[in-house]
């Protein structure tokens, strides 16, 4: 048995707004709005990595749980936009917290990385003690402004999450994770380049996959999707969550979204929007919670959490 025990995030201080990247991309700053549900987004300064936002909002996190870092029995650290290609954030995020022996697994998956550390976690904590979930991206670094369709929705940004083995504010009941290799290429980062989107690939298969693997899982648990109080999704686009909301047949009041403030933040997308909701919402939940997100690979799925 597992718990989500805290969350936390960290943004970078620096705005963007959609009259800026119109003057840089050329797309206007209503269109940008209408297509994405974007208002502005943070981007990281020059002299600050990956590690180091995830540093930030690690440290939130572990003040939310009442921890510190010698506690941690384990890290899982997901970024798609990291330095360098080995050795990655993880290890460099355990030397920040002065960590030298405790095992930092790096899970290179845009989007849905966060959520694949977090299901994970879930099944590791028992072994390993409190689980230190962190995603941190610098997207602004793997745009193109030649790209604008791609360049007007990324911002940068850090969450983590502790899963601890004992307690917590919610328990995580199940999980569901998928992969379809054949759209790899409607989503990717080539070494060197920027990143590559099919728009329409990409929100067609999320659309379909996302609902259904949330009604496969809920089905499995003996609910129904209007069970759920609260969907914690992936920010990729505002368009995206109205869909997913009207594939399951419930309100999209019932999704957080914070999408209009930072963009999408790939895999830190779901850590930060569970860090702003929870900390809305700070007493113990009394009905089940639904973690969801769709990322590169395709890799996608959902977690079940009910009242601890």
């Amino acid at each position: 048995m597992s718990f989500l025990r805290a969350f936390g995030y960290r943004l970078p201080p620096l705005s963007v707004s959609n009259d800026a990247l119109e003057k840089r991309t050329g797309r206007a700053a209503a269109s940008i709005e209408k297509t994405s549900g974007i208002l502005e987004r943070r981007y990281a300064s020059d002299e600050v990595s990956v590690a180091d936002l995830g540093l930030a909002a690690t440290n939130v996190c572990l003040e939310n749980a009442g921890l510190t870092a010698q506690d941690i029995g384990l890290i899982l650290f997901s970024s798609g936009s990291a330095e360098r290609i080995f050795p990655g954030p993880a290890s460099v995020l355990a030397a920040k917290l002065g960590l030298t022996a405790t095992p930092a697994i790096d899970i290179p998956v845009a989007s849905a990385g966060s959520l694949i550390g977090i299901a994970f976690a879930a099944d590791l904590a028992p072994r390993y003690g409190n689980v230190l979930v962190v995603a941190s991206e610098i997207m602004s670094r793997r745009i193109s402004d030649t790209d604008p369709d791609t360049a007007i929705l990324f911002g940068d940004g850090a969450g983590a999450c502790i899963v601890s083995p004992n307690e917590g504010f919610a328990r995580i009941a199940d999980t569901a994770l998928f992969t379809d290799g054949n759209y790899a290429d409607a989503l990717q980062l080539q070494h060197g380049g920027s990143i590559q989107m099919k728009g329409l690939d990409v929100i067609i298969q999320a659309s379909r996959k996302i609902p259904r693997s949330i009604e496969d899982l809920l089905t499995k648990n003996n609910l129904k999707p209007a069970d759920i109080s609260v969907y914690l999704m992936h920010q990729a686009n505002i368009n995206l969550i109205r869909k997913v909301a009207t594939a399951l047949q419930v309100s999209e009041d019932l999704f957080f979204r914070n999408i209009d403030r930072y963009g999408n933040t790939s895999s830190a997308s779901l850590l930060i929007a569970a860090s702003e909701w929870r900390a809305a919402n700070p007493n113990l939940p009394t009905t089940p919670i639904v973690l969801a997100a769709f990322g590169a690979g395709f890799n996608w799925g959902a977690i079940l959490a009910l009242p601890a």
